[in-house]
């Protein structure tokens, strides 16, 4: 009989199952660690599975020095972990799960089954294979003196896990009934790690709409829009909603407003409701129109306005008295002022800004502070628009901490 004893398997615990802690476990186990992940939540991926409601925009195909640009402040950080895991590996790892993707009209990236449960599934089973081990309905606390992450348990009692390496991935603020709810803020501040207060990011703002707007056309959409502020202005789609607006073009300008709004209490967006014609254009085709029709009428005809479209003129305008000058009425059309009063809550924001400042993280995405705990996904101060942006770089982060923690733990990946 033998008296070899099998080789000591370093461990990990990971704290939170979504995206950026499921491929730190990939990856860490691979490496042959032995990994444990523990979820709040009765179920992995939550936050994940909403996503695939609206088709799981995994990333973009757009140029990578495009892509980056489009995480602001947090590029020169993110670059080397986006750099080192980028949309083309996203999409192969995908394919190897036998999720395949395609390239929307946007450039955006979407599984062919434009869901997330085939892709959601087929991980679980490798992450099974590769002895991946899950402890669910397990709160995270905090640490204990010695820095290891102590658990609140559904009967109400604590468990202190012993690992060699702890990976936060707790995500941010927003939708916390799906797991994410921000806790581990204050937990971290007390450990003396920075963190930037955490903000929605794109969410909805809020309109001081007329009643009579507000019962009539809350849920209906705004397909043909260009909104302006400041320097920017982006073509797409928004929703009138009751409390306000919402929508692609409103997420994409959402940081700059928010923090308008943060600054001077209020800012105003311009809609051009006709951005594929210019102000002279629509001047003729409005004045070509019979007098003796309503405004309303003249407005569907010229301009093919939708009666949602034709009462926000009313809305910016000041009231329903529009322009009768054909020149003015084209001008209001291009640039229809709309204030926002504030910020829809955080908790139906889409992702979130603000969290763990760069400041404390090291290169390997460890906490300066808390050596041998490890940071990654939305929990870190990074923000980026919708379109594929925040799956890739909570993938990117993930992988990057997972690295991190074999290069601590002095074992390789291609283990």
């Amino acid at each position: 009989m033998s008296n070899q004893t099998s080789p000591h398997k370093p461990s990990v615990a990971i704290i939170g199952a979504g995206p950026a802690g499921l491929i730190a476990a990939e990856t860490l186990a691979k490496a042959g660690l032995a990994v444990t992940v523990h979820d709040r939540m009765p179920s992995v991926g939550r936050k994940l599975l909403m996503a695939g409601r609206g088709g799981l925009n995994l990333t973009h195909s757009e140029p990578l020095e495009a892509f980056l640009g489009r995480y602001g402040a947090a590029s020169a950080r993110l670059r080397p972990l986006i750099e080192a895991f980028p949309p083309e590996a996203l999409r192969a790892w995908a394919e190897e799960l036998g999720t395949p993707t395609f390239v929307g009209s946007s450039g955006r990236v979407f599984p062919t089954a434009l869901k997330a449960s085939p892709l959601l599934r087929a991980w679980l089973r490798r992450l099974d294979s590769l002895g991946v081990r899950f402890v669910l309905r397990d709160d995270w606390v905090g640490f204990d003196a010695e820095t290891r992450p102590v658990f609140r348990r559904p009967d109400g009692a604590s468990e202190t896990v012993a690992a060699e390496a702890t990976l936060l991935a707790l995500g941010g603020a927003s939708w916390p009934r799906l797991g994410s709810n921000g806790a581990f803020a204050d937990i971290l501040w007390e450990k003396g790690v920075d963190i930037t207060p955490l903000r929605p990011a794109n969410g909805g703002f809020r309109v001081d709409w007329s009643d009579i707007f507000r019962t009539r056309f809350a849920g209906q959409p705004l397909k043909t829009l260009a909104i302006g502020f400041e320097d920017a202005m982006l073509r797409g789609e928004a929703m009138v909603t009751s409390y306000g607006l919402e929508g692609g073009v409103i997420y994409a300008l959402s940081a700059p407003l928010r923090d308008a709004i943060a600054r001077d209490g209020s800012a105003t967006i311009h809609l051009d409701l006709a951005p594929s014609r210019s102000v002279d254009e629509l001047a003729t085709r409005i004045a070509i129109q019979k007098q003796s029709q309503s405004l309303s009428n003249q407005l569907r005809k010229a301009v093919h306005l939708s009666p949602v479209a034709i009462n926000l003129l009313r809305e910016g305008g000041g009231g329903p008295a529009l322009p009768r000058d054909a020149k003015d009425l084209a001008a209001l059309i291009k640039s229809v002022p709309i204030r926002l009063t504030g910020t829809e809550g955080i908790e139906r924001a889409i992702s979130t800004a603000g969290g763990v400042a760069w400041s404390s993280i090291d290169d390997t995405m460890m906490l300066k502070k808390l050596p041998g705990v490890f940071v990654a996904g939305e929990m870190i101060d990074w923000e980026a628009p919708t379109g594929g942006y925040l799956l890739q770089a909570s993938f990117a982060t993930g992988i990057a901490a997972a690295n991190g923690i074999l290069a601590r733990l002095g074992t390789s990946s291609d283990a």
